[in-house]
């Protein structure tokens, strides 16, 4: 048994250091990891990898917000009500999410957003926000639109959350407004989801 385990471990620490792997049902990539579980025992016990590792927003970014910082830029996690599973919860989250609007809301994602990496049902996802081609696009990214990652990972018995823009300094509070919106409607169902406060 102990042979097996450590054959178990090999193989998915060079899963791991390659990318993903789905052969034991599960994706693991770079950004996995598993709640103070051996990733032995949770293939041993079809266990379901909580969450991926939410990164913590550059120091001094004006840009961003994410529950991994530890200064201005930290956030709260989202708690969903107790007596909630955590597969009621991630249904929620998603029918929340989604329903985010595709033409933004105050003046904020008028450009639509979509899925770009993972899926919420899997517990990690990563969704991109373009703003519409206002002036500030035509003039300094070329008459794109500015893109902004929101990334939601699905732990035992919270959500963690970044959301930052990719360029620039200054979002005029545009992550905020986001995650707001998204907030407002979580606290609706009973959720703890803070709202960040807007200067």
């Amino acid at each position: 048994k102990k042979k097996i385990e450590v054959m178990t471990m090999f193989v998915l620490t060079l899963a791991l250091f390659l990318g993903v792997d789905k052969s034991f049902g599960f994706e693991i990539g770079r950004r996995n990891f598993v709640y103070g579980v051996p990733l032995a025992t949770v293939v041993a016990s079809n266990q379901p990898v909580f969450a991926a590792e939410i990164a913590a927003c550059k120091k001094g970014a004006n840009n961003c917000w994410s529950t991994a910082s530890v200064d201005k830029n930290k956030i709260d996690a989202w708690t969903w009500p107790a007596g909630t599973s955590r597969t009621d919860a991630i249904k929620s989250l998603k029918k929340t999410v989604e329903a985010y609007p595709q033409e933004g809301q105050s003046g904020v994602d008028l450009g639509g957003w979509s899925y770009a990496d993972g899926a919420l049902d899997e517990g990690y996802a990563r969704l991109e926000f373009k703003s519409g081609i206002g002036n500030f696009a035509k003039f300094f990214n070329n008459g794109k639109p500015f893109i902004d990652d929101l990334e939601l990972a699905v732990g035992p018995d919270s959500v963690s959350i970044k959301s930052a823009s990719r360029v620039g300094d200054s979002d005029f509070n545009v992550n905020a407004k986001r995650l707001n919106y998204i907030a407002a409607s979580l606290r609706e169902q009973g959720w703890s989801a803070p709202e960040i406060p807007i200067k």
